[in-house]
């Protein structure tokens, strides 16, 4: 199959890209790294008149710190996340996660603006935003304005992005202190999207008494699922008391994923809750040994 004719456009400069997202509105799709727009027109599940690339746009990739955050540029590609020092020091989940995303050949082109935009519910980087509580600098000629992870994946591949707007960075909190994070999925094969996985991050106080709990699932539902439920059960917790089995069962009550080509939905809700007891016994187990 080949794409539906489109217009291409390369502008050099966020201004110039902004503008012909104004101009074209729905008719414009953005390309960033098109390890999943490029598959979807060329087998015609989707067409656009426009496509505009962002890969020339100064200044949209790069990775810094700023106050208590640790800043990655849209167009930051996800094989530097696997690279980056500043990346496993500050934010250990994103690192951690990074290596699950499809193959090196994909994390080399793909971005990470991209992926978050994409919105897939299996994919790693969402799950990973929700969990830590990420925000998102959007920009469009109308203005800038920053998204909580939290209302930003509305469905699927749907996010509250308008068509005017670019996702132009993500803004990950650094969990400083006494913290453990894990992250575990399981694919048919190495690099296929997750029939189920889960990102977690926990935070204790000096006595190892939990303070803060996050789990994130993905592949089990529309969006990137966060388990309220089992967060507040470790909230207040101490950390050598946590039953991870009691907890992960706590973390998919209320799912009820659908049946597919790569799983039933009850194989993916015992998968879902197998992999939260794994991730959350890695987090416990660095939180018990963080001094």
């Amino acid at each position: 199959m080949k794409p539906a004719t489109f217009r291409y456009h390369a502008p050099a400069t966020l201004t110039d890209a902004l503008t012909l997202l104004s101009e074209y509105g729905d008719d414009a799709k953005v390309l960033a790294g098109g390890q999943s727009l490029v598959p979807i027109l060329a087998m015609r599940l989707s067409r656009f008149d426009h496509l505009v690339d962002v890969n020339r746009v100064d200044g949209l990739a790069g990775i810094t710190r700023e106050n208590g955050h640790l800043v990655v540029r849209a167009g930051t590609r996800q094989r530097a996340l696997e690279r980056d020092e500043s990346v496993a020091a500050h934010v250990p989940l994103l690192a951690r996660a990074a290596p699950l995303i499809a193959h090196f050949q994909i994390r080399n082109r793909g971005t990470v603006g991209g992926s978050l935009a994409h919105a897939d519910p299996a994919s790693e980087l969402p799950a990973v935003a929700l969990a830590l509580g990420a925000e998102f600098d959007i920009a469009s000629e109308r203005g800038t304005r920053r998204a909580d992870a939290a209302t930003f994946f509305e469905s699927l591949w749907t996010t509250t992005l308008e068509p005017d707007e670019l996702l132009v960075g993500a803004r990950f909190p650094v969990w400083s202190g006494r913290s453990g994070f894990g992250i575990r999925e399981v694919a048919r094969r190495h690099g296929d999207f997750a029939i189920a996985g889960a990102a977690c991050a926990l935070a204790a106080d000096d006595d190892g008494r939990l303070a803060r709990a996050a789990i994130a699932l993905f592949g089990v539902a529309s969006t990137p699922w966060r388990a309220a439920d089992a967060e507040a059960a470790l909230t207040g917790a101490i950390a050598t008391d946590v039953d991870a089995m009691e907890v992960a069962a706590a973390a998919v009550r209320g799912l009820d994923p659908t049946d597919d080509v790569h799983a039933s939905g009850a194989a993916r809700l015992a998968i879902a809750q197998h992999v939260v007891s794994l991730a959350l016994s890695d987090a416990l187990a660095e939180v018990r040994d963080a001094r």
